[in-house]
């Protein structure tokens, strides 16, 4: 129970969503590994997306977790090549309640299918950078660090899930994807 209310102090502490165009350096490697960190959105995201994948287990641990990285970079390149998607902004903010929800609810579906549903949130997440990443090698390294601390946040959640399963706390899993959807519900409240 300690671990969970440290990571919800952690959650909370993070400032707001400031990851979109124009927000913060897009030239560097580090700021690419930074940037997931510095947005309450991201965080809650990557986090339900490695709880869910830990909820389902076997090939969706790294399945899952692998087709977000993958069609986010897609999106990513999408963006920097300037190809407009609509409703990335909502699209984002949905994403972060509706994969909270498929943790929550502990929805259980084929590994296809929740490849495409976290693919698909994916893209916008990608989008979203990759219109603000600078055109040159820094723009791509920065999209290479975002990737990795992505993937990152994907393991702290499917680690999460597996610790407080090993300690036969399970539920706990489904209480972080709630709080998800509370993030999510606030962040597009605009009281988060």
């Amino acid at each position: 129970m300690n671990i969970f209310s440290v990571i919800a102090l952690l959650i909370l502490g993070v400032t707001p969503a400031l990851a979109h165009v124009g927000a913060g350096s897009t030239a560097s490697f580090a700021a690419g590994v930074a940037h997931p960190l510095g947005g309450l959105d991201h965080i809650t995201v990557m986090i339900a997306v490695g709880l869910w994948a830990a909820l389902k287990g076997g090939r969706a641990l790294w399945i899952w977790p692998s087709a977000f990285v993958g069609v986010m970079l897609v999106g990513g390149a999408l963006g920097m090549a300037h190809i407009d998607v609509p409703f990335v902004e909502p699209a984002i903010l949905a994403s972060v309640v509706a994969l909270g929800l498929m943790v929550a609810l502990a929805v259980d579906m084929p590994v296809a299918l929740g490849a495409a549903i976290i693919g698909a949130f994916a893209l916008f997440h990608g989008h979203a950078h990759g219109t603000e990443v600078a055109e040159s090698a820094n723009g791509l390294l920065y999209m290479v660090g975002f990737a990795i601390a992505t993937a990152g946040l994907h393991l702290a959640g499917i680690g999460f899930a597996q610790l407080v399963t090993r300690a036969q706390m399970r539920p706990l899993v489904r209480v972080a994807g709630a709080l998800c959807v509370v993030i999510g519900g606030g962040l597009i409240a605009g009281v988060i």
